[in-house]
């Protein structure tokens, strides 16, 4: 492995349906040649979409960018719950699909703050220990509703039976950190009258950074119903395997090959426009205070273009006058920035 204390870089990739977040960090490894990598957030297997990775040093930024805003595509599939809310899980409740009135009026409500209830099948921690586990293990796990938004939500497209009732919605939303599409289907089905789930899921924005910016975008199929459904039948055959490690034998082809490539001449540098797209303040470091930032002595105003007291972010990205990223500071609770980590 190459040293990459230097290596610091943020890749925009596009997870595709049926990999884990974690065998999707593969391409990115070998990229680099590194096992410095991570993301800034997973997304779960039968899903699809934007990951925001941080290699080398920036993976101590990871844990920021998951304070983002995040905007999705989903298509929800009426008429069953299953226990993971998702299509690879076990059916649990079945109902009538519901009119076209009651979907649109119910998916309606579901915006600005709401109380939300996010799956059993999740990584929150009960009790010290992930939620998943528990209900795997045949033991109850009570998640406690927290406060999320829904900023924005649309109705794109709709399946109706022949009857006109609702088999299948394609929907969009923009949602505040913590909030579990797969937990707004489910409440969309009981709003109205049915049960849901959903069929397929594509997260589209994190922050400022973009699925179309990302690499491996134009692998992506369109999102629609259709490829929902074939993308179900597909993962139901094919069910994934949590656990399996990839190889570069399994991986040795001329897409991986070129994927690489492109994650390699696609990878964002941390600059100033980058750091304002990660919610952080910027300050200028000037030159002859340096060193003494570097040995981590103690901050005053005079060592920065501007003064700290002037950001109002809680996060400050600290750049050299040459423009090379020197490193992150945190606001304390009195409001002084002290040292998050300094990036040589």
């Amino acid at each position: 492995m190459k040293n990459t204390e230097n290596l610091n870089k943020i890749v925009l990739f596009s997870k595709p349906t049926g990999k884990t977040s974690f065998s999707s960090l593969w391409t990115i490894k070998h990229a680099f040649n590194t096992t410095k990598v991570g993301h800034t957030g997973t997304l779960d297997s039968f899903a699809s979409g934007l990951l925001v990775v941080c290699v080398g040093s920036l993976t101590r930024l990871a844990g920021k960018i998951t304070e983002f805003d995040k905007s999705y595509q989903a298509v929800i599939e009426f008429g069953s719950e299953t226990d993971t809310l998702e299509c690879t899980g076990q059916v649990v409740r079945t109902a009538l699909l519901p009119s076209k009135d009651a979907f649109v009026k119910a998916f309606e409500s579901f915006r600005g703050e709401l109380d939300h209830v996010p799956p059993a099948f999740s990584a929150i921690h009960v009790d010290g220990k992930r939620a998943s586990d528990l209900v795997r293990s045949g033991k109850k796990a009570e998640i406690p509703a927290r406060k999320i938004n829904v900023y924005q939500s649309n109705i794109c497209d709709m399946l109706l039976d022949d009857e006109g009732f609702v088999k299948a919605a394609l929907v969009e939303f923009t949602v505040s950190k913590g909030t579990y599409i797969r937990s707004l289907a489910r409440d969309i089905g009981l709003a109205c009258n049915s049960a849901a789930h959903l069929m397929a899921l594509r997260r589209t924005r994190v922050g400022n950074f973009e699925l179309k910016d990302a690499c491996g975008f134009d692998l992506l199929e369109p999102f629609t119903i259709q490829n929902a459904i074939a993308n179900k039948k597909f993962l139901l055959e094919n069910p994934i395997d949590q656990n399996h490690k990839e190889t570069a034998l399994e991986n040795d082809s001329v897409q991986e090959k070129s994927l690489q490539e492109q994650v390699r001449n696609n990878s964002i540098e941390m600059n100033k426009i980058i750091a304002s797209h990660c919610g952080f303040g910027i300050l200028t470091l000037k030159e002859k205070f340096k060193d003494s930032f570097y040995n981590g002595q103690k901050l005053h105003s005079n060592m920065f273009d501007s003064s700290p007291f002037e950001v109002e972010n809680d996060f400050a990205a600290v750049f050299l006058e040459n423009g090379f990223f020197a490193g992150l500071l945190h606001k304390d609770q009195n409001g002084y920035f002290k040292y998050a980590f300094v990036q040589h």
